[in-house]
């Protein structure tokens, strides 16, 4: 399905902003991005390079197929 990595990118980045009790200004100030631009990944609205993605899980710390990892339900 078109953009379903997109949407699981985000779905995985916002559980892990929670999960480090985070707002997404605070992380985006952490990160150095705009809190837009987070709001746009967490929504599945940004089309991220392979580069951006691996930026992004290093700035977290996480290695980059944590962030595309399907989530399990249950």
């Amino acid at each position: 399905m078109e953009g379903e990595l997109q949407r699981r990118l985000g779905q995985n980045l916002r559980a892990h902003r929670h999960a480090l009790g985070l707002s997404q200004e605070q992380l985006a100030e952490r990160l150095g991005y705009h809190r837009t631009y987070i709001g746009g990944m967490e929504q599945g609205l940004r089309n991220l390079s392979l580069r951006s993605l691996e930026r992004l899980a290093a700035d977290l710390e996480l290695d980059p197929l944590e962030l595309l990892r399907e989530v399990s339900e249950g």
